[in-house]
This record gives C-alpha cells, sequence and structure tokens, in this order.
C-alpha cells in the first residue's frame, strides 16, 4: 500500500495510460481525483475502482481551460482538505506534416499537452509549498527527444516543453520538499498506436530491443514509483518508458 491515504489528482484519465494510473493509485490505496471530458466513461471508472480510503471524484473538464484546474483543487480541498499527488496526463496529437497541420491544430496540442500541465501545476503549488510535500508526475513522451514522422510538430514540441517545465518546476519547488517528475513512454499500447497500419506497427517493433510494445500498467508502475515516498531523492528526472528503441 503505497499510496494509502493519500489524495490524488490524474488527469486525462479517462482511458490508456492515464485510467491505467489511476486503476494502479486505487490499489495502493489512493483516493483519487479523476479528470477527463468523457463523463460516462470516467464515472464508470470511478465505480470500478477500489476505495480503501475516502471516494474517490470525478471533475468534467478540458484541461487547456484554465478554470478545470481551478474547479480540481477546489473539489479535492473540499473534500480532502489536502493534495499529495499530481499526475499531469492529460494530452491529444495530430498527425500531419508541418504544412498541411493548421494553425489552430498547432494551438490546440499546445494548450492541452503544455498549458494544461501548467495551469494545473499552478494552481497546487501553493497549497503543496504550505504542506511542505508533494509529489508531481508529467506524463511527456519519447516524441519530445526524437523527432517521428507519424506526429505533427506540435506534439513533440509540446512534450518536449513538459520536460523543460519538469525541470524548472523541480528546481522551484525542491526548497519545499516537493518532488517533480515526468515520464517518456515510448509505443505503448494504446488508442493512439490502434490508428497505426500494420505495416508501421511492425516497423516499430522491430525497432525496439525487447520487440514488443509496452502497455498502460507498465508506464503506470513508474508513476508510482514516482508518486510514492520510494523516490524521495529523485526530482527534476524523466523517464523513459520504451523497451531500449531510445536510450539516453
Amino acid at each position: 500500500m503505497l499510496l494509502l491515504s493519500k489524495v490524488a489528482i490524474i488527469t486525462g484519465a479517462t482511458r490508456g495510460i492515464g485510467k491505467a494510473i489511476a486503476e494502479e493509485f486505487a490499489k495502493q490505496g489512493a483516493s483519487l481525483i479523476l479528470n477527463g471530458t468523457n463523463q460516462p466513461l470516467l464515472s464508470q471508472l470511478k465505480e470500478a475502482l477500489p476505495s480503501l480510503s475516502k471516494p474517490h471524484e470525478v471533475v468534467i473538464g478540458d484541461i487547456s481551460d484554465p478554470k478545470t484546474s481551478e474547479e480540481i483543487v477546489h473539489r479535492a480541498m473540499s473534500l480532502h482538505q489536502r493534495i499529495d499527488i499530481v499526475v499531469n496526463n492529460a494530452g491529444t496529437i495530430t498527425r500531419e506534416p508541418t504544412e498541411q497541420m493548421s494553425l489552430s491544430d498547432w494551438q490546440r496540442v499546445l494548450d492541452i499537452n503544455l498549458s494544461g500541465t501548467l495551469y494545473l501545476c499552478r494552481q497546487v503549488m501553493p497549497i503543496l509549498k504550505s504542506q511542505r510535500y508533494g509529489k508531481i508526475v508529467n506524463i511527456s513522451s519519447q516524441t519530445a527527444k526524437y523527432p517521428r514522422p507519424n506526429a505533427s510538430p506540435s506534439y513533440g514540441a509540446s512534450k518536449a516543453g513538459v520536460i523543460y517545465l519538469t525541470r524548472h518546476l523541480a528546481l522551484e519547488l525542491g526548497p519545499y520538499g516537493i518532488n517533480v517528475n515526468a515520464v517518456c513512454p515510448g509505443p505503448i499500447q494504446t488508442d493512439m498506436t490502434g490508428q497505426w497500419s500494420d505495416a508501421y506497427y511492425q516497423k516499430v517493433v522491430a525497432e525496439i530491443p525487447l520487440k514488443r510494445l509496452g502497455k498502460p500498467e507498465e508506464v503506470a508502475q513508474a508513476v508510482l514509483f514516482l508518486a510514492s515516498d520510494q523516490s524521495n531523492f529523485i526530482t527534476g528526472e524523466t523517464i523513459n518508458i520504451n523497451g531500449g528503441r531510445s536510450m539516453d
């Protein structure tokens, strides 16, 4: 029970990696504030999760709107009077090359992936600082480090920004006992990879030393480590979770 009685916020919890993180955290005893835009799916998830302390809560809203972060934090504090863990997982992707990518799509991806992460971090910072404790885990991507032809430049740029933001916040918040880290998942079996052609799927698997895609649960286990007290002397780091496809 690594997270027993901890209060954790998870954005983008509806499916894929976010859902797997929610399931792992609930098993480890956390009380969850689940955010996303799909009310039915989030409600189903809430009902399916074990609740070992206080009940879980759902906050519907688009993380690209700063008011959503305000509502998430308000709800968490109203219910629990504290916040221990924040996982910034909400994200989106487009796949057009640069010249075909619309400027509205460029802005939309940055608004969700990067600005949404900033908005929630800013909202929780005063609370975590007053507690002199907290764990922030940001979900980036290996595309932040290595460009891929199947993603628009907006995706890689936004996720690279998440890595820098992680390091900057780690520097600012370290004196308050707050850890800020990120993970960079590589090819993980999610709805996004379901959009791939068979040929591209086989090409990606061939590039991975472990010769398979990762599972959302494997990302969740790494996030659990960073969210738990097992990682108390780790901050400002970005952990690759990609089966060895890229190593740094």
